[in-house]
C-alpha cells in the first residue's frame, strides 16, 4: 500500500526575500512566542518558518521514517499574490521551477502543484502551462486571493483551463479579510479559527454559486478537511431548502456536489476523521499531514488513519490520491 501525503509544503530562501523585498512592508518576519520566526501580515502571526521547509534532504529521511513514499509538495501562504504582475510572475516561476528540480531530483518520492500569478489571469494560464509541461500535476491557490474570492469573474479564465486540463486544486487557506477587526492577532487563532474559516467560506461560496455544475471536471482538494464544510452542509442543504436566494446559482442540493470536492486527513482526531467521513465519503478523503509546519507531523496523522479499517485506511493512504492525480 502506498502512503501519499497530499499536503505538504516547501519554500526556499529566495522566496522568502523576495516576499520580503516587494510587499510594501504588507508582509514582514518577526519573532513569535517561544523564540521561532514567523511571516507577519501586519500584526498577526500566521506562517512560522521551520528548518524543514527549506531541506529537501532532511524532508525524504522524514518520509522514510514516517513510512510515507510520495509527497505532493505545495508553497503555503500567502502564495504570489502580492507584489505586482512582474514580481508574481517572477515568484511563481522561481517556486515551480524549484519543486520541478527537486521532483526531478527524487522522481519516485516527490510531486508539485504549480503556484501561478492567478491575480492576472492571462499569464498564470501561461504559467499554468509551462508548470505542467514540467511536471505539475495539479494546481495550488488560497482560499482568498489577496482578499478576492475565487469565484471573482476575473479569474473564470484560470478555471477554464484547470478545468479543461482535470487538475486538482489544493484549496489553501491564507489570513482571511478582516483578522483585526475579528481581533484573531493573539493565540494564534487566525491558524486554529481564521484558516478554517477562510476554506470553509470558499468552498460554500463555489457550491452556492454553481462552479461544479459550470466546471464539471473540477476536483477540488480543501484543506484542514476543507475547513467546517462537512459540518455546515446540512445547513447549507436547509437553507436550499428554505431561502430563494440560496437557489440561484444551483438546481439542487448543495451536498449533492460533493462528488466533487476531497478534503484531506489533518484533523488530529480520530472522533473528527470518523465526522469527517460519515459527511464526505472514503473516497473524497486523502492523507494529508502538513508537513513540516510545527502542527505538521506525519507520524501523528498517520496514527489517526491507522485507527480505521483496512478498507478504508488503504483508500486514504494512498489510493484515493493515486486516482485523482494518475499516480499510477
Amino acid at each position: 500500500m502506498s502512503v501519499v501525503d497530499i499536503h505538504t509544503h516547501m519554500v526556499n530562501q529566495e522566496w522568502l526575500d523576495m516576499l520580503l523585498e516587494h510587499s510594501a512592508g504588507k508582509y514582514t518576519v518577526g519573532e513569535v512566542p517561544g523564540g521561532d520566526q514567523a511571516v507577519y501580515k501586519g500584526g498577526t502571526a500566521f506562517m512560522t518558518l521551520t528548518p524543514g521547509m527549506f531541506d529537501y534532504e532532511g524532508r525524504i529521511r522524514a518520509m522514510d521514517a514516517a513510512g510515507v513514499d510520495v509527497s505532493v509538495i505545495s508553497l503555503t501562504c500567502p502564495n504570489v499574490f502580492w507584489g505586482g504582475q512582474e514580481i508574481s510572475e517572477r515568484a511563481a516561476r522561481l517556486v515551480n521551477d524549484d519543486m520541478a528540480q527537486a521532483q526531478g531530483a527524487y522522481p519516485d518520492r516527490v510531486r508539485y502543484f504549480a503556484s501561478i500569478p492567478w491575480q492576472y489571469p492571462e499569464r498564470a494560464v501561461a504559467e499554468l502551462e509551462r508548470a505542467c509541461g514540467q511536471g505539475a500535476v495539479g494546481v495550488m491557490v488560497l482560499a482568498n486571493i489577496d482578499g478576492a474570492s475565487l469565484t471573482d469573474p476575473r479569474f473564470a479564465p484560470v478555471w477554464e483551463e484547470i478545468n479543461r486540463r482535470g487538475l486538482p486544486v489544493l484549496v489553501h487557506p491564507a489570513s482571511p479579510p478582516g483578522v483585526e477587526q475579528m481581533d484573531m492577532d493573539q493565540f494564534h487563532l487566525v491558524w486554529s479559527v481564521g484558516f478554517t474559516f477562510d476554506t470553509t467560506l470558499a468552498l460554500s461560496r463555489m457550491i452556492m454559486d454553481g462552479f461544479f455544475e459550470k466546471y464539471t471536471n473540477l476536483k477540488i482538494i480543501g484543506g484542514h478537511a476543507g475547513g467546517y464544510l462537512p459540518f455546515v452542509m446540512t445547513r447549507l442543504d436547509q437553507g436550499f431548502r428554505s431561502f430563494e436566494s440560496c437557489r440561484e446559482k444551483i438546481t439542487r442540493l448543495p451536498s449533492s456536489y460533493l462528488n466533487q470536492i476531497y478534503v484531506d486527513s489533518i484533523v488530529y482526531d480520530t472522533r473528527t476523521l470518523n465526522a469527517t467521513l460519515d459527511i464526505m465519503g472514503t473516497d473524497n478523503v486523502l492523507y494529508g499531514t502538513d508537513f513540516p509546519h510545527r502542527n505538521g507531523k506525519m507520524e501523528e496523522i498517520t496514527e489517526i488513519v491507522g485507527t480505521l479499517p483496512e478498507k478504508q485506511s488503504s483508500k486514504i493512504f494512498g489510493a484515493n490520491a493515486e486516482r485523482i492525480f494518475n499516480l499510477v
